[in-house]
C-alpha cells in the first residue's frame, strides 16, 4: 500500500507536465513544474529556469517535496530522471562523473534554449551536488556551465570514506562489490534487495515522527531500485564515492547556496564549513537535527532558504 506524501497538497497545486528529451544517447524523462513550464510559449516567458539534479539511486520524486514549496509565478522548474535511473534510459557514455557532466551540459543547453532570457539556477542534491559542482567548475578545454545561481543540498563536501560513518561506506562498497561479482541476474537481485534498501533508509532517516519515517521508507522502497541495469548502478556508485564537491570548490565562481545538516552521516559539518570557505562566493545554511535526507525531512526549511537566497531584497523589506 502506498503511503501518502505529507507534501501532497502543496504539490497538487503546481501544474506538472512531462516529456522525453533525447540527450547524450539517453531518452531522458523530464518533469516540469509551475505554470512557466506548461507549454513552449510559457517556457519562453519564464523569468527563472531551475534545473534540479537528484541524488544516487533516486529519481525526480526525491526533490518533489522541496519543489512543492517553490510555487512562484514565472518559475520553470525542470527535474529529469538521471540517465539510467528512474525511467530515463542509459547514456551512450560510461555512467561515471565525466559521463554525467557531459550529459548535464547538453541537457542544460537544451532546456535553456527554450527560456533564453530566464535567470538560470541549478540545484543538486547529494551525488547530484557532485555532478553539478563538476559541471560548474569545468575542465581544461571544457568550460563550466554558466549559471546565475547554484544550490547544493546535502553537498558531498569531503570524501565519503572519511565521513562520520566511513565504516558504513566501506560496508556499502563491499555490498556493491558483491553485486558486481555475482552473475548478471543474481547481481541485479542483490543490488535491488528490499532488505538492503530498508537498512539504508533506516540508517539515513533521523526524524522521530513515525508517519514521516514510514513515508520515507516507502519512497525508498518504491524508487531506490529503479535503475536500468547493474552496470549503470555500479558505475554511478564508484563515481559517488570517488569524487566530492571540494575538488571543484575553488573553480565554482557562481553565487552558491549550501544547505547542510548537522547529523549528516556522509559529510561532517566541519567539512561543510571548509567547503564554504574554499568557494569564491558561497553561503552556508545549516539545518539542525536532520541528516542526509533534508529533501524528505526538512523540505519546507530548505525551500525557505532557497527563496531567501534567490530573493534577498524581498526578505529584507
Amino acid at each position: 500500500m502506498t503511503v501518502a506524501s505529507p507534501y501532497a497538497v502543496e504539490l497538487s497545486r503546481m501544474p506538472v507536465t512531462t516529456r522525453v528529451l533525447p540527450v547524450a544517447g539517453s531518452e531522458t524523462h523530464v518533469w516540469e513544474y509551475g505554470t512557466a513550464g506548461s507549454d513552449a510559449d510559457e517556457r519562453a516567458r519564464a523569468d527563472t529556469l531551475m534545473i534540479v539534479v537528484h541524488g544516487y539511486r533516486g529519481d525526480h520524486h526525491g526533490l518533489e517535496p522541496v519543489i512543492a514549496q517553490l510555487n512562484h509565478p514565472g518559475y520553470r522548474i525542470v527535474a529529469p530522471d538521471l540517465p539510467g535511473f528512474g525511467v530515463s534510459t542509459p547514456m551512450r557514455a560510461v555512467h561515471d562523473l565525466s559521463g554525467y557532466v557531459d550529459w548535464l551540459h547538453a541537457f542544460a543547453e537544451t532546456v535553456r534554449a527554450e527560456s533564453p532570457s530566464a535567470r538560470l539556477v541549478i540545484v543538486g542534491h547529494s551525488f547530484g551536488s557532485i555532478v553539478v559542482a563538476a559541471a560548474l567548475a569545468g575542465t581544461p578545454g571544457h568550460p563550466g556551465i554558466e549559471v546565475d545561481d547554484a544550490v547544493l543540498i546535502n553537498p558531498i563536501a569531503a570524501p565519503a570514506l572519511k565521513g562520520p560513518r566511513g565504516v558504513m561506506t566501506r560496508v556499502a562498497i563491499g555490498y556493491y562489490r558483491l553485486g558486481a561479482a555475482a552473475p548478471e541476474k543474481l547481481g541485479h537481485v542483490i543490488l535491488s534487495s528490499p532488505v538492503m534498501v530498508r537498512v539504508i533508509s533506516v540508517t539515513m532517516a533521523k526524524t522521530k515522527n513515525k508517519a514521516l519515517r514510514r513515508w520515507i521508507h516507502d519512497q525508498h522502497h518504491r524508487y531506490f531500485s529503479a535503475f536500468a541495469n547493474r552496470t549503470v548502478v555500479l558505475d554511478a556508485f564508484r563515481a559517488s564515492v570517488s569524487n566530492d564537491v571540494s575538488e571543484y570548490a575553488s573553480r565554482i565562481t557562481a553565487r552558491t547556496l549550501l544547505i547542510a545538516a548537522d547529523k549528516d552521516d556522509i559529510t561532517p559539518l566541519a567539512a561543510q564549513h571548509r567547503l564554504r570557505d574554499a568557494m569564491p562566493d558561497a553561503h552556508l545554511v545549516v539545518l539542525d537535527d536532520v541528516g542526509h535526507l533534508i529533501h524528505y525531512e526538512r523540505p519546507i526549511e530548505a525551500a525557505r532558504a532557497i527563496d531567501a537566497f534567490l530573493e534577498p531584497a524581498a526578505t529584507s523589506s
